[in-house]
């Protein structure tokens, strides 16, 4: 994956590293006037990889399955190769433009190409896509602090409450454990993660803080991708697993439309370009934000892949949209049920250090939103403290209420996601404000564009009508 080399010819090591301009809400500091971050001399090539790595993989792992199931293995694993050269190729349109113009910020490179409006309208969208995500996280992730507050960072959501699936419940750690209680019901469960969880991890007011979580959180994912693909690969050669369909079956034009319902879980897969410019602004070599980029990718692509193969080939055509539910039965294996919690409890607190980094984001676009004037969050200690409780607060309630997983997915993928991802990155190329767009960038540009209205607009249509459908039967 080449990332181009559209800013070679910008001295960026020579940007100073303190903040250009204050009123922008989504610069994070760098110095501060205190001696608060005075020592801090930047972030390493790694801890810039695990933290947009982090982004990247969160609870796309568990939907991206289901979209192989429906695409078929052959299709879904080119869909997933293809979404990542393209997200390459829209990060590497945002950073060439914000190097050319020594711009520190997506909003910032919004706001000087665009204008204000521009501004708003990425910001909106980062809160929309953000908010989404969360709520998506808030539902898989949870802790259990009455039984192991001292293990800490260890239970999730409805792995632990439980989650109900086509009209089938199953059974989360707590159940299993402990049986049916109101303590270990979702709404209490959810509210304990919330303070006694989140609220820590939330507080770092500097992304490179997170870079030891952000790497924990890797490896819990690459943990959970090798205990998936050993359990496959056993029941494989065991002769106990179906051959899985290698291309989709089409049936109908509703089954064609069906298809590209899987392209916004794709796309929200990986959404990171809003944390892009604050990983960059950290660096102690700024010229290294591409190769970051593109070991990142490379990284999360492969996850994406083994999860989505292993994960197909274990449970065929019985895997749900929550894969994570298909880990309470049988697997037909010694010490199945070890193996359930040890890949449920492993994904759930994968999941829950990925919640910080993305809520990182929502903090400083939902401020920047509010408060375009004022001085840089981080330094105001009690907004900092209001946004960041009211937040959580409005992520738990809508937690409570959002009824399935794949629907939060689909929409925020078709929408806000799309924004980010592919539609403002290739209209700040096609203004080519500062005059280094190629004519292969305005081709590429203009496809993104066209792929992305059309494909999405057929998504949304479809996943209404299939809500609809569902509601009609109900």
């Amino acid at each position: 994956m080449g990332i181009g080399d559209g800013s070679s010819n910008v001295n960026w090591q020579s940007v100073p590293k303190e903040i250009r301009d204050e009123t922008t809400p989504l610069l994070p500091v760098k110095v501060e006037e205190d001696n608060e971050f005075h020592e801090f001399d930047g972030a390493s090539f790694s801890g810039a990889v695990f933290n947009l790595s982090t982004t990247i993989v969160g609870a796309g792992i568990m939907a991206l399955p289901a979209s192989i199931k429906m695409l078929g293995i052959i299709p879904g694993i080119l869909m997933i190769i293809i979404v990542a050269l393209l997200t390459e190729a829209s990060i590497d349109m945002l950073v060439r433009c914000s190097h050319q113009g020594k711009i520190t910020s997506y909003g910032w490179l919004m706001g000087e190409v665009f204008g204000q409006w521009g501004r708003i309208a990425l910001q909106a969208s980062v809160i929309i896509n953000n908010v989404g995500v969360l709520i998506v996280y808030m539902i898989i992730i949870v802790m259990t602090f009455l039984t192991i507050v001292s293990l800490l960072l260890r239970k999730q959501s409805d792995v632990l409450s439980g989650t109900t699936s086509a009209g089938v419940h199953h059974c989360g750690i707590l159940e299993g454990w402990f049986g049916v209680h109101l303590w270990n019901s979702r709404p209490i469960v959810l509210l304990a993660t919330a303070f006694l969880v989140f609220a820590p991890l939330v507080s770092f007011k500097r992304l490179d803080s997170l870079r030891y979580t952000s790497a924990l959180s890797v490896a819990l994912a690459v943990v959970f991708v090798v205990i998936t693909a050993g359990i496959a690969i056993i029941k494989l050669f065991n002769g106990t697993v179906a051959m899985p369909k290698l291309f989709p079956e089409l049936d109908g034009l509703n089954s064609i439309w069906n298809l590209f319902t899987a392209v916004p879980v794709l796309v929200t897969a990986y959404i990171c370009h809003y944390n892009v410019h604050s990983i960059d602004n950290e660096l102690e070599d700024r010229t290294q934000i591409k190769p970051i980029v593109r070991t990142s990718l490379v990284l999360c692509s492969s996850v994406y892949i083994a999860t989505s193969f292993f994960a197909y080939l274990l449970f065929g055509e019985g895997t749900l949209d929550d894969v994570l539910a298909n880990f309470d039965a049988n697997l037909g294996i010694p010490f199945s049920s070890v193996f359930n919690d040890i890949v449920r409890v492993s994904y759930a607190a994968h999941v829950m250090l990925v919640f910080p980094i993305v809520f990182f984001a929502l903090r400083l676009n939902l401020d920047g939103l509010l408060f375009p004037t004022s001085r840089h969050i981080s330094r105001d200690n009690k907004r900092f403290a209001i946004i960041t409780v009211s937040l959580l607060m409005v992520i738990y309630l809508a937690a409570i209420l959002i009824p399935s997983i794949w629907d939060a997915f689909q929409f925020t993928g078709a929408t806000a996601a799309v924004l980010i991802g592919f539609i403002f990155p290739t209209m700040v190329i096609l203004r080519d404000s500062y005059g280094i767009a190629t004519k292969r960038d305005k081709i590429l540009a203009v496809t993104m564009i066209v792929l992305a209205v059309v494909s999405n607009a057929v998504a949304l249509y479809s996943d209404a009508m299939n809500i609809f459908r569902r509601k009609e039967v109900a």
